[in-house]
């Protein structure tokens, strides 16, 4: 049995109590995505074609944010191998995808993500999304040339900023992150990202409890206006999302007794003008094992494909690109008011 087989048959470790809290509640509680659709006259989501190839290069961070729906941290021991990795390159060559996408945990933790990014840029993909903390470039010396390593190869870099002052970022992501977080971008800024044209950096926004994301437009505005009045930082754009019910927020929800209640805002709130816009539609998510997934939720819920027995390693794009999507409750933290996806509010 090779590598790249061992690590198919090895468990995602999500299980917690509050997996099973979850469920009980759910059951009872809150109606299924399916009955919303039903209800509003929405068909099931199919996927239209597969323009983003989401890579999850394992779930080891160096941060454990009280929000993550990954349950990323310095103890997972999830990563993805170079075996796999070229098996994913393969893939790349192979079709056309726009753009590929990778994630984590910190993604730059994987000893080989620089060989996998430079890999990606010698072949015909247009554009290439890491999804950086900004804090692993501070973390210790081996990360301190990452904004040049991104810039030489032409990276979208989108960070996670859950907000323009200290006391909400670092009450969300730790003490002393957002510190960091400003020193890491201050470091892009220097060498052009956020400047020049073809160096694009975006920021993240996620609220702080249990409500949903504020008006995009608005908040970028706030966020330029202040980051660059204290800061002298600026940036492309702002990504607005809303958290998932699903691991640590779901366990925050549950523990702070407001879970019932954030479901029912998430179903008030359902906005049938989202659909169009849905990240599965156009995505295919690729777990650090070779399992794939319609998205990185349903990738961190285990939640299989419609398409029976699809993996990276016998791919086929025909048999995935007109896929319905598999739903679930956490399907509404999408389709909620403006919408939320990889790239942001869905509706204007």
């Amino acid at each position: 049995m090779n590598t790249s087989e061992k690590e198919l048959q090895q468990t995602e470790a999500i299980s917690s109590l509050s997996d099973y809290v979850s469920s009980e509640i759910q059951n009872k509680k809150t109606p299924s995505f399916f009955e919303v659709l039903k209800k509003n006259g929405n068909p099931p989501p199919i996927s239209t074609h597969i323009d983003v190839f989401q890579v999850n290069l394992g779930y080891l961070c160096n941060q454990t944010c009280k929000h993550c729906h990954v349950e990323a941290g310095p103890s997972r021991k999830e990563i993805m191998s170079k075996e796999t990795m070229q098996v994913c390159l393969k893939i790349i060559k192979e079709n056309d995808f726009r753009c590929v996408d990778i994630t984590g945990g910190a993604p730059e933790m994987n000893p080989n993500f620089r060989w996998f990014v430079e890999e990606i840029r010698k072949t015909k993909i247009k554009e290439i999304i890491v999804r950086c903390n900004l804090t692993i470039i501070l973390a210790n010396a081996n990360y301190h040339d990452l904004p040049e390593f991104f810039k030489n190869n032409s990276v979208h870099i989108v960070s996670s900023l859950p907000f323009y002052n200290a006391l909400r970022t670092d009450r969300q992501r730790g003490n002393g992150v957002f510190e960091k977080s400003i020193q890491a971008l201050q470091m892009l800024n220097k060498i052009g990202y956020g400047i020049e044209k073809h160096l694009i950096l975006d920021l993240v926004y996620n609220p702080n409890g249990a409500f949903l994301s504020a008006n995009q437009k608005n908040l970028e505005e706030a966020y330029k206006t202040e980051l660059f009045k204290t800061y002298n930082i600026s940036f492309n754009n702002l990504i607005a999302i809303h958290n998932m019910p699903i691991n640590r927020f779901l366990e925050y929800l549950i523990n702070s007794g407001n879970y019932e209640d954030y479901m029912s805002m998430l179903v008030s709130a359902y906005n049938p003008e989202t659909l169009n816009g849905l990240m599965c539609k156009n995505t295919i998510s690729v777990a650090w094992n070779g399992n794939l997934y319609d998205c990185d939720f349903n990738q961190m819920l285990q939640l299989p494909l419609t398409v029976a027995g699809q993996t990276l390693f016998n791919f086929n794009i025909n048999h995935l690109k007109h896929r319905q999507i598999a739903t679930g409750k956490h399907c509404f933290g999408c389709t909620a008011g403006s919408g939320s996806s990889c790239q942001g509010s869905l509706t204007e």
